[in-house]
């Protein structure tokens, strides 16, 4: 919004710098005007006005979706600096945020998952980098909430855990002592059940990746691609979206734009277009799998067991690692409806070579397909779902699981961060079955199924059945672990000896897969 003097009582074309400008209201002798045109020829002219010490959004989930032209662009120019940088992710070495990372722009980073990325984990762990570690669908929240102008919301996601209590680190001393802590949470009571307030985010720039834009910076995403985009591109106070194809005004049908342009400030062609794929996944045959590590067929053997706990009509998550093999192992003869935090309902297995598409992955980054009526969405609907209680069930994986459901999964402090994901969310949904796959024990042989966890926590008595290489137990509220199954060769006794507490066998405990 610029001002002119004008003579008062003069009509003015205003022309300027080869745009058109429209008139808005006269100021007595003033005249205010907006530019029309959001155009701008190149990304380094988008973003070369980003002050040092901004909050910058930046969409996409993995490398699903990521503004890479607008990335590569603030790389180049080093007199930005000093960021606040909110993301999902933070990119891999070298790619999408990555950069950012190597050239030292960023200083703090609000993130979900960061598990793909070791110069990030570097910088953390040294203390060279803040991080903020936060929930994923309390992050699409956060933002959501930013952009629709709600100063803060209340969610039972992390209540029980470090989410609620503080302690995370967010930023190491050279020593490996903690210097900064998170803060504990404000908590309500809402029918007689306990809540954490998370406090809204909204970013001075947000940085956004779209499929198809038109002139007035009417949106449209693709796939997968939708993620963290559409949230993001409404919570900038200036919005600044590079996409794969501009189009004229009038081309996007009014019913098929995901974010109206009325949120949008600058449009600029997708530059660097790679698409890069973060796991390229095919599908595996019978044969194929016979020639796997010993390792990756005894995850195939617990995850066959756990896919029979689909049920026909269900709509179920599966959570990154382990549990994404169930989408190969469904039962044919019934219909399950998976669901991945990322925007996706309807995943089908994983693609053959030639159906390989990069705007198409689950949460894990992995390629995969959509059966015949899916359906895509942003991560704001997508976790809508999950504390709306539509999910039915959740297969998720474990570092350590207590005798009475309490699940670790996320961090293993000072050494090991990979973020939390979607499963603190996941976990705190109480109308959500929650299966953990996971093995036994850990590589030095020490029990991964404990009195108590020993690990920061995931959620709080929120595991109904574990499934592991040796065993399936029930997790029975008020009693503990009900051991119901064995795997093929194994006994009780070796059972015992392989579990960190006590439990109670089924009567008709049996080997079964």
């Amino acid at each position: 919004m610029t001002s002119l003097f004008l003579k008062q009582g003069t009509r003015y074309c205003l022309p300027l710098a080869g745009k058109t400008f429209t008139c808005n209201r006269v100021l007595g002798t003033f005249v205010t005007y907006r530019s029309l045109s959001k155009l701008y020829p190149s990304a380094e002219k988008a973003v070369k006005d980003i002050p040092s010490g901004s909050t910058v959004l930046f969409g996409g989930f993995g490398l699903c979706g990521i503004p890479e032209s607008l990335i590569s662009a603030i790389s180049e120019n080093p007199r930005i600096s000093e960021l606040t940088a909110v993301s999902n992710n933070a990119g891999i070495d070298g790619v999408g945020l990555g950069k950012l990372l190597n050239t030292r722009q960023v200083k703090r980073m609000v993130a979900s998952y960061v598990g793909e990325n070791k110069e990030f984990a570097r910088q953390y762990l040294s203390g060279e980098l803040e991080v903020e570690l936060v929930p994923q669908g309390t992050l699409a929240e956060k933002i959501r909430s930013g952009g629709a102008g709600i100063p803060a919301f209340y969610t039972h996601t992390g209540i029980g855990t470090l989410v609620e209590t503080g302690g995370i680190p967010i930023k190491y001393a050279k020593n490996g002592d903690v210097e900064i802590f998170s803060q504990p949470h404000c908590t309500g009571v809402f029918d007689g059940k306990r809540y954490v307030m998370e406090e809204s985010i909204s970013g001075d720039y947000a940085l956004v990746k779209a499929w198809k834009a038109d002139e007035l910076g009417n949106l449209v995403f693709r796939a997968s691609a939708n993620n963290f985009n559409a949230p993001m591109a409404t919570a900038g106070k200036v919005t600044i979206v590079e996409a794969e194809e501009i189009v004229p005004v009038g081309e996007l049908k009014p019913d098929q734009i995901h974010i109206p342009g009325i949120h949008v400030h600058r449009i600029i062609k997708c530059e660097k277009n790679e698409k890069k794929i973060e796991k390229l996944t095919v599908r595996q045959d019978q044969a194929g799998e016979a020639g796997l590590p010993a390792a990756m067929q005894k995850r195939i053997r617990i995850i066959k067991r756990a896919a029979r706990e689909f049920k026909d009509g269900m709509y179920a998550n599966l959570g990154i690692g382990m549990p994404m093999l169930a989408s190969n192992y469904i039962d044919p003869g019934i219909t399950v409806y998976l669901q991945s935090e990322n925007g996706v309902l309807g995943l089908g297995p994983f693609p053959t070579r030639g159906e390989v598409d990069p705007d198409l992955i689950n949460a894990g980054k992995e390629t995969v397909t959509v059966l015949q009526g899916g359906s895509f969405f942003s991560s704001d609907v997508s976790f809508g779902m999950i504390r709306g209680n539509r999910i039915d069930m959740s297969v998720l994986g474990g570092m350590e699981v207590s005798q009475t459901g309490d699940l670790a999964n996320w961090i293993v402090p000072g050494k090991m961060v990979k973020g939390m994901g979607g499963a603190v969310d996941l976990v705190s949904a109480s109308g959500t079955r929650v299966v953990v796959t996971m093995d036994h024990c850990s590589k030095d042989g020490s029990p991964k199924i404990l009195k108590r966890c020993t690990l920061p926590l995931t959620g709080v008595e929120c595991v109904n059945r574990i499934i592991t290489d040796m065993c399936v137990f029930d997790v029975v509220p008020g009693k503990g672990l009900l051991l119901r199954e064995l795997a093929s060769g194994c006994s009780v006794d070796q059972v015992r000896a392989a579990t960190g507490c006590e439990f109670t066998v089924a009567s008709d405990v049996a080997e079964t897969f």
